[in-house]
């Protein structure tokens, strides 16, 4: 019965997207006006992601009853988005009654049947050589790897996988094959020594965004627990996110500030969202250097959090969501023909060249492969450059070849924490005026 009553209500309010090159001098402004639900902030601003549009800034606001919220965005270089065909995509898609996220699904492995391809979510501990392994038995099944992405965090590991029959070019059902495919990548994921047994089932119909699952697999695999060792690298770089009490108002207040990179905000969203967090009212500010982030949220109870272990463990996880897809390692990018076998063979020669992989994006179109590495050598340090020339000369010069790290920006002031606190004044005068009128 709530139900229907809320699909009634959004009927009679559909949402209103409004896009504006004029009231920015250097970006696109989108604002969005919808009835609120949760987790609506994570489908729009999954869906600006998708496009690989760059959200600068952000103002979110959903009490009352009512979603607002103003992005500014850029694409990759830098520039206003002026493509009809992508501005058009926007609206019709934020004002699609129909439009939604799929639900939260628990498992950490599993195969997923479908009539273009077959879908294998991979969890387990990371080590050397692991995709190497992973690929070469699918590899020996027969299977041909359509568009992969791969995620290595606090020494696990997680992968989401488009497969193929290489003869077919389809997907693969038939129930015995997809269970010897289960079970010989769970004795792989396991190694000798995998303290962390994954479970492998079959997943449910339904699509999930691949990104988003990402995050779930490692969260549920626990992949915010530090090890006893501690982290390595620069200290400096580190995300830090605090938790505080809001006084004035029955919310919690959760800061972020960390190194700005694309798809930031998806990320802390995402896992906020799959926290079964809500965010009331929020602030974005993106800078040449680094990323504030500031949200009021409650729990989907209408809680605040409560307790010391929550506020820690909100820390953790929300460090853990920025950290997994932060680009640790060497670039390299791959194109060339697809053929069955092609990862398989790249990846091998990484692995026999003491090449750690990071974190992978596979992917093919029109025939040809279109992948990308981030490498380290086995200790997480710098590769070698005598290395990778070896290997681009063996794979193929025009084939891999290593991305050109981007400029280091100059410092930033911190314009952005002041732009936060700025913000909290704004905030609780637009919830007074929409508690207002609600």
């Amino acid at each position: 019965m709530d139900d229907e009553y809320a699909k009634l209500i959004r009927r009679m309010n559909p949402p209103r997207v409004v896009i504006d090159n004029n009231a920015c001098k250097d970006a696109t402004v989108i604002q969005v006006d919808s009835v609120n639900k949760h987790g609506i902030l994570l489908e729009v601003v999954q869906v600006l992601t998708d496009l690989n549009l760059v959200i600068r800034k952000a103002y979110i606001s959903s009490d009352g009853g009512w979603f607002m919220d103003v992005f500014n965005v850029v694409d990759q270089d830098g520039n206003k988005i002026r493509d009809e065909g992508v501005i058009n995509y926007i609206q019709k898609t934020l004002e699609n009654d129909d439009f939604f996220i799929s639900p939260l699904r628990g498992e950490s492995v599993g195969v997923k049947p479908s009539e273009e391809h077959t879908s294998i979510e991979l969890a387990g501990t990371d080590r050397p050589g692991l995709l190497s392994e992973v690929c070469a038995v699918l590899t020996d099944l027969h299977c041909n790897v359509v568009n992969a992405e791969v995620w290595t965090h606090n020494s696990r590991a997680a992968a989401v996988a488009h497969v193929t029959d290489d003869s077919t070019g389809y997907a693969i059902n038939d129930p015995k094959r997809l269970s010897t495919i289960k079970e010989l990548l769970c004795n792989v994921l396991k190694g000798n020594n995998d303290l962390k047994t994954a479970k492998m089932m079959l997943s449910p119909p339904g699509a999930t965004h691949r990104e988003r699952r990402l995050h779930q697999i490692m969260l549920a695999d626990r992949d915010y627990e530090r090890a006893e060792y501690g982290r390595v690298g620069d200290l400096s770089l580190r995300p830090h996110v605090t938790v505080m009490d809001c006084i004035e108002k029955d919310y919690t207040v959760i800061t972020m500030t960390s190194k700005d990179r694309p798809k930031l905000l998806f990320d802390t969203v995402c896992t906020l969202t799959d926290m079964q967090y809500v965010v009331f009212h929020g602030v974005v500010h993106t800078g040449r250097m680094e990323a504030f982030q500031e949200y009021y949220i409650r729990h989907i109870d209408g809680f605040p959090i409560s307790s010391e272990a929550e506020r820690e463990r909100v820390v953790q996880c929300l460090e853990a969501a920025i950290e997994r897809r932060a680009s640790e390692g060497l670039e390299l990018e791959l194109c060339t023909e697809d053929r069955v076998g092609l990862l398989s063979d790249i990846t091998k020669i990484f692995r026999e060249n003491s090449l750690c992989i990071k974190r992978a994006e596979i992917s093919t179109k029109g025939g040809k492969a279109i992948d990308t590495f981030y490498v380290t050598d086995v200790t997480g340090n710098a590769v070698d450059p005598k290395t990778i020339d070896s290997i681009c000369q063996h794979i193929g010069q025009p084939i891999l070849r290593v991305k050109p790290s981007p400029k280091p920006p100059q410092e930033e002031t911190a314009m952005s924490f002041l732009f936060g606190n700025l913000f909290k004044a704004r905030t609780f005068q637009n919830f007074k005026l929409i508690r207002s009128y609600s």
